[in-house]
Formats: C-alpha cells, sequence, structure tokens
C-alpha cells in the first residue's frame, strides 16, 4: 500500500517525521499501524511549529515544488502527521513513486 494518496488538486503524504535528526532528509518508508509512512529526518526540535515547516521544506525539495505548496493537514503535534502537496496528482504521484 502506497503512503500517498490523491485529492482534488493535490496528494496527501503520510509521513512519520524525526525531529533532531543525526541525517535530515528523506530516509525511505516506514511501517505503520495504517500503512507505509514516509520518514522524514529533520535538524529541528519539535518546539513551535519549527520540525513541522522543515518536515514541509523537506518533502516540497524532493518533489521539486515551491515550500507554500506543502502543508500540514493532520498530526500537526505528532510524529505521524499527513502533509498535502498542493499540484498536479498525477506527475505527483509518479515523482512519489521514485522516493
Amino acid at each position: 500500500m502506497a503512503f500517498w494518496r490523491t485529492a482534488t488538486g493535490a496528494v496527501l503524504v503520510a509521513v512519520k517525521v524525526q525531529p533532531k535528526s543525526r541525517r535530515p532528509g528523506l530516509q525511505g518508508r516506514a511501517p505503520a499501524v495504517d500503512g507505509e509512512r514516509l520518514r522524514i529526518g529533520v535538524t529541528e526540535a519539535a518546539e513551535d511549529g519549527r520540525a513541522n515547516r522543515a518536515a514541509c521544506a523537506t518533502l516540497a525539495e524532493a518533489l521539486n515544488v515551491p515550500s507554500s505548496a506543502v502543508a500540514v493537514t493532520s498530526g500537526a503535534t505528532s510524529r505521524e502527521k499527513t502533509l498535502r502537496v498542493e499540484g498536479d496528482p498525477a506527475h505527483l504521484t509518479a515523482l512519489l513513486e521514485t522516493l
């Protein structure tokens, strides 16, 4: 099962964020109770939304979209989150399959 699903004009990506990571960036896939998630390591601490913003920026860079196109839609205070990436779902899905 994929860690993303399409929505109108966007893709919803299930992620697991590792704050204060020694290895920032995309770290592959991680199993979860509700299916796979994309692991994202960030150097920022989980304070004042800094880790959330860093996770959004990391995913935006990987998908070559502006960071303003990525937002947390659920799980803002949890390590397991859903990020919404605005853009063409077909194009974004093709890029996500390569991660």
